[in-house]
């Protein structure tokens, strides 16, 4: 793309928002201008840099991690767009050291909260409490950040959790700010929460509402690797400890990122392809499918198109283009809609997942060949 093109998408008219700015359909924009200011000459340069980094991310990664790039290619692009994600998969498969590691190879704070029964509100947003001034010898109210105070949140099996201390993630999720005792405390930028989940586990769990559900980007599922990966995995676990993984990135180039992203051009075209396959989701629609209306009690709202437009965004970027295509949106339906899509108790009964479901649906949503 030519600079005089990159010209043409313009910057914020505010250098510098006093808050958080959010989307008709609810998806945070969370990068701050006065930050991440960029001239339109340089989104040609930062679009390369973008591409190169994620070539240098994955492979710091990968000196700590065997395989699953798709995984790692899903959650980096959570990254660039500055969404939440939600991996799930059984014991054993790397969830938690996959998000730590990327937070190291980022710079960037990282915080893990093991989510139990037991776990109060107070113990993720942080509280206050009285101290004594030790000059003045004054008493007063201090608040003590929690843990949510970084950059980067792994809120671990945050199904084992009772509703209400879920609910406490909920307003930092969409507005990056938390509420304590009425003082509102805005979150460091950028700021992400990881969640994982075990799906074989059922007993003294808590189902996350699909309201918060909704608050993900992506569900990323975590599979068992090859046999081969494996096996690389045994031997080099069990031999001498790797270094720790270097920063590749600085967390002021992923706030710039951020912002780049939404300045990629979609067209009318891509946008109303996003949103068709998304309306098809729905039951209740008039032209609604017969496999969607037998198998779906609801489909997903309007932020998964968002995500389906940004996610777009971000991977045309990472794979050298500055324009979205139909491929790009084809290839983000399955972690942007199997935790939207809720399956009617005939389809659950019949072992029909999501996965099927949006396989369909691509089907049956026809790419328009032309318009891009």
């Amino acid at each position: 793309m030519t600079e005089a093109e990159y010209g043409d998408l313009g910057v914020a008219e505010d250098p510098k928002p006093t808050s958080v700015q959010t989307d008709p359909g609810g998806v945070v924009d969370s990068v701050r201008a006065e930050e991440v200011a960029v001239e339109p000459r340089d989104d040609v340069d930062l679009a390369d840099r973008m591409r190169t980094s994620r070539d240098l991310i994955l492979e710091e990664v990968g000196q700590q991690i065997v395989g699953q790039q798709e995984v790692l290619e899903q959650v980096l692009l959570s990254l660039y767009v500055g969404g939440n994600s939600l991996l799930l998969g059984v014991p054993g498969l790397a969830k938690t050291m996959i998000i730590h590691v990327m937070a190291q190879v980022l710079d960037l704070d990282f915080s893990r909260i093991q989510f139990t029964p037991d776990l109060m509100p107070s113990d993720i947003t942080g509280t206050e409490i009285l101290q004594e001034d030790a000059t003045s010898r004054v008493r007063q109210m201090v608040f003590r950040p929690g843990p949510i105070f970084a950059n980067i949140v792994l809120a671990d099996e945050i199904n084992r959790t009772p509703p209400k201390t879920q609910a406490a993630l909920l307003e930092a999720m969409q507005e990056h700010r938390v509420t304590v005792q009425g003082v509102t405390y805005q979150l460091e930028e950028p700021f992400y929460v990881f969640a994982t989940q075990n799906p074989i586990e059922l007993e003294g769990t808590y189902p996350l509402p699909e309201a918060q559900l909704d608050r993900f980007m992506f569900e990323v599922i975590i599979d068992h690797l090859p046999e081969d990966d494996e096996l690389s995995v045994v031997t080099e676990t069990t031999g001498t400890m790797k270094g720790a993984p270097k920063s590749v990135v600085s967390r002021e180039d992923i706030l710039r990122f951020q912002q780049l992203v939404r300045r990629v051009p979609v067209s009318e075209t891509v946008a109303r392809y996003a949103l068709s396959i998304v309306r098809a989701t729905r039951p209740e629609g008039s032209g609604a499918k017969d496999f969607i209306r037998d198998s779906v009690a609801y489909g997903a709202s309007v932020r998964a198109a968002q995500y389906l437009v940004l996610g777009g965004k971000a991977r045309a970027l990472t794979r050298g283009r500055f324009a979205v295509d139909f491929e790009d949106i084809r290839a983000l339906a399955h972690p942007v809609l199997r935790h939207r899509i809720l399956a009617n108790f005939q389809a659950q009964s019949e072992g029909i997942t999501t996965d099927r479901i949006v396989d369909q649906l691509l089907e049956a949503v026809p790419v328009p060949k032309s318009g891009m």
